[in-house]
C-alpha cells in the first residue's frame, strides 16, 4: 500500500494519494488546490487514478475535482448526504474564489461501511458526520483518512450549516477511536505539531474529544 501526502499552500490542506503497489493503480482523496502539482508527482511516480474520493462536500476540499476528472476518467466518490453540495452554485462560487472550479456531480455515492476497492486495497467507509451531514473518514488496516472530522490535537469546526459538535464527538469516538491504537491518523489539514498521529494519542491527549 503506498500512501503519499500531499500538503497544499493554500489552508494548509492535505490530499493523500493512496495506491496498490501491484496494479499501480491509486485513489486521490481530497484534490482541491495545486492540481497540476499532484497530477505531476502520480505521473512521476506512474500510477494511474481511478477513484477521486472526497471526505466532505465543502470547497477547500473538493475544488480540484473537475481538474483530476478531466486529466483522469477517474470517478467521483461523496457520501450521499453531502452529495448535494457538489455543483451548487454557492459550492461554484467558493471553489472559484479558492483557485478551483465547480465540481461534476459523484458518480458514486457513498454510505457507511462500503468497500471502496483499488486494485488489492481496500479502504472501508466511516460515516462521521459533525463536521457536515454526510463528512466520512476512510480506514485501512493501520490507517485511517480523518478528512475534517479530526485533526492532530483538534477536530473540525462544526459551525457551518449541517454541523454539530456533539454528533461529531461521538463520531470520533464511535468510529475512530474504537479502531487498533497503533491505526495512522491521517488529517485533513495541518493544523496540529506534526502531520500525522495515532488514534490512541489523540485518545489520550485531544482536548476536544475528552467526555
Amino acid at each position: 500500500m503506498l500512501i503519499k501526502q500531499i500538503r497544499l499552500v493554500k489552508m494548509a490542506n492535505f490530499c493523500y494519494l493512496v495506491g496498490d503497489e501491484g496494479t499501480k493503480t491509486c485513489a486521490l482523496i481530497d484534490p482541491a488546490f495545486e492540481t497540476g502539482r499532484i497530477l505531476a508527482e502520480i505521473r512521476e511516480l506512474g500510477y494511474k487514478v481511478t477513484h477521486i474520493i472526497n471526505t466532505h462536500g465543502h470547497s477547500d476540499h473538493t475544488a480540484g475535482n473537475e481538474a483530476v476528472k478531466s486529466a483522469t476518467g477517474a470517478k467521483l466518490l461523496i457520501h450521499g448526504a453531502d452529495a448535494g453540495r457538489l455543483g451548487k452554485l454557492l459550492h461554484r462560487t467558493f471553489s472559484r474564489a479558492l483557485g478551483g472550479k465547480g465540481s461534476p456531480r459523484a458518480d458514486v455515492l457513498l454510505q457507511h461501511n462500503d468497500i471502496i476497492t483499488i486494485g488489492a486495497l481496500r479502504l472501508k467507509v466511516l460515516h462521521t458526520p459533525g463536521h457536515t451531514a454526510g463528512g466520512i473518514c476512510l480506514y485501512s488496516e493501520g490507517h485511517v483518512f480523518t478528512g475534517d472530522t479530526l485533526f492532530v490535537g483538534a477536530v473540525g469546526r462544526t459551525d457551518l450549516p449541517g454541523g454539530s459538535m456533539k454528533q461529531l464527538v461521538s463520531s470520533i469516538h464511535e468510529q475512530i477511536y474504537t479502531l487498533p491504537g497503533d491505526t495512522v491518523v491521517w488529517p485533513g489539514h495541518d493544523y496540529g505539531p506534526t502531520p500525522s498521529s495515532t488514534v490512541q494519542q489523540e485518545k489520550d491527549t485531544n482536548p476536544y474529544t475528552r467526555r
